[in-house]
């Protein structure tokens, strides 16, 4: 199975089971699509419960990573089969080589198709 392509973001356990998240001071958003006890529906399909952040038993954020060509990029989008990607090396003459387009002072990003990238997969950071 192919892992969905962009879905990072704030990750918290609680109760044994993993929950999008989102910090807030001393509490925890935890959100799920499905109606669950205690979470009260914010959007269709979006559920949200807070919770004490000392109840939490981990909390990380979740980052997607890949290669493409060889070099190491975040993924930052997705638009059908086009992934939209952040060069992570650092190297300006890497990315002008890889048709990059420059973002910012540093930061080179693009678009690639989905089966051209290798290595996809998702890491805590």
């Amino acid at each position: 199975m192919t892992p969905p392509a962009h879905v990072d973001g704030y990750i918290a356990r609680w109760r044994d089971r993993e929950y999008e998240a989102s910090p807030d001071g001393d509490y925890m958003r935890l959100y799920t699509p499905d109606p669950e006890d205690g979470f009260g529906e914010v959007a269709p399909g979006r559920f949200r419960r807070s919770v004490p952040a000392p109840e939490v038993e981990d909390f990380y954020y979740l980052r997607t990573v890949c290669k493409w060509r060889g070099e190491p990029f975040h993924v930052i989008g997705e638009t059908g089969n086009w992934l939209r990607l952040e060069y992570v090396g650092g190297q300006e003459p890497v990315a002008a080589a890889l048709g990059l387009d420059r973002y910012d002072a540093g930061v080179y990003q693009g678009w690639a198709l989905r089966d051209e990238v290798t290595e996809l997969h998702q890491k805590q950071v």
